[in-house]
């Protein structure tokens, strides 16, 4: 009796829950990361243009474009090209970096802006988050060493 009851019971359950349908309101939403759109390899004289702006927060002039060219047409690697103009930017005084301690006074502020400065769109939650504890967890990393990764990272090679 007790095993027919439960049977009866299941079934009972089982024919009532298929009658209901529960709509939850849930959009569709395609979720892409932030440089999906980026898909357009910039030229050497367009990465070169914009770096140079990025750093210096001034534009590169002809002559200047044309010896940074001949850099990375006389190396058979355009990364290391692209690295060693980048570290030469690093030694140059004249470039415009934030100093280290007002990087240090607002970590969340500087990888905002630092995105802005090379990415050209506000950092996800996710990546803000990551660079701050990042940062955080290794205390010996300056400005330079964040803006060489931006400039040599492989989104920053698209637009």
């Amino acid at each position: 009796m007790k095993f027919g009851f439960i049977i009866a019971l299941l079934i009972t359950l089982s024919l009532a829950c298929k009658d209901k349908e529960y709509i939850y309101g849930v959009n569709d939403v395609t979720i892409l990361p932030n440089n999906a759109e980026k898909d357009k390899l910039k030229t050497n004289e367009q990465y070169l243009n914009i770096v140079y702006a990025n750093m210096y927060q001034k534009a590169l002039g002809p002559d200047k474009l044309v010896d940074l060219s001949n850099v990375i047409n006389s190396l058979g690697d355009k990364q290391v090209a692209y690295e060693i103009i980048i570290a030469k930017m690093m030694g140059d005084p004249e470039i415009k970096l934030p100093s280290k301690k007002d990087m240090d006074a607002d970590l969340g502020k500087f990888i905002t802006e630092t995105y802005n400065r090379f990415y050209v769109r506000q950092p996800t939650q996710a990546e803000k988050t990551f660079f701050v504890n990042f940062l955080k967890a290794h205390p010996n990393l300056t400005p330079e060493h964040i803006y060489f990764a931006f400039a040599t990272s492989s989104e920053y090679y698209f637009y």
